[in-house]
């Protein structure tokens, strides 16, 4: 990963290095006043390594519903990596941030017919925020400038599945896997009483839950977006067409 505005020649970065230099650009913008201060900063969009993606919050959600539209549609943009890959070699600068389910049917990339670099993408069983989630998303936000982060669920999530069982029938799950379910839990309880499919009715609060997560556990994220620089959104991939609908 590499800020564009920030360095010309990208270098591996290792875990290591990620933390040094977070830690880093953490005390530099505690100095210069914070987030805000960041935010005034112009953005020139011939100088970023694709200018394209410098867009509104507003523009970056009706580019992942427009992208959706054509991969239903099946007529898809051409996505020629031979000619984004010398801009790409010296950075990033995507126009969205995906917390996604790690179930192989759900492919951002596709699904939003998207080229590389356009989004940042994390992704875990269950599209849930955990400490590395969100210091990922932090990232995209604070020194990727990213508009917009879609919290992206889908139909027969299996991680969300196991944990209605767990409350349902007591189910236990050998080794990290119950780690997981317990993170899911939460928002299985909250809708356990409705008169509803339990299992589609749990994905949809997941999702609104990690959008409400993103802001409440981060103050780096909650800055960009009362400063209106960020729009948080959630949305459910249909496995039958590939639409997501984007919720309310």
């Amino acid at each position: 990963m590499c800020d564009s505005k920030l360095c010309t020649h990208a270098q591996p970065v290792t875990r290591r290095r990620f933390l040094q230099s977070s830690a880093a650009f953490a005390l530099a913008a505690t100095a210069s006043a914070g987030l805000g201060a960041m935010a005034s900063v112009p953005v020139h969009a011939a100088g970023l390594p694709k200018p394209e993606n410098a867009v509104s919050p507003d523009e970056a959600i009706q580019r992942l519903k427009e992208g959706n539209q054509r991969y239903v549609s099946g007529v898809m943009k051409r996505h020629d990596f031979s000619h984004e890959r010398k801009a790409l070699a010296g950075g990033q600068n995507p126009y969205a941030a995906i917390l996604g389910c790690a179930d192989s049917r759900v492919a951002p990339e596709y699904t939003f017919d998207s080229g590389r670099g356009d989004l940042f993408v994390t992704r875990v069983a269950g599209n849930f925020i955990n400490a590395d989630m969100l210091g990922s998303l932090e990232y995209a936000v604070a020194v990727l400038s990213v508009p917009a982060i879609l919290v992206l669920g889908h139909e027969k999530c299996g991680a969300i599945a196991a944990a209605v069982k767990a409350i349902t029938n007591h189910a236990q799950y050998p080794g990290h896997i119950e780690t997981l379910v317990a993170a899911l839990t939460p928002s299985v309880k909250q809708v356990s009483q409705q008169k509803t499919d339990l299992l589609e009715a749990a994905i949809e609060q997941n999702i609104r839950n990690n959008v409400t997560a993103l802001s409440a556990q981060s103050d780096i994220i909650r800055k960009a977006h009362q400063a209106g620089s960020l729009r948080i959104v959630g949305g459910i991939y249909r496995l039958a067409t590939g639409k997501v609908d984007f919720l309310a």
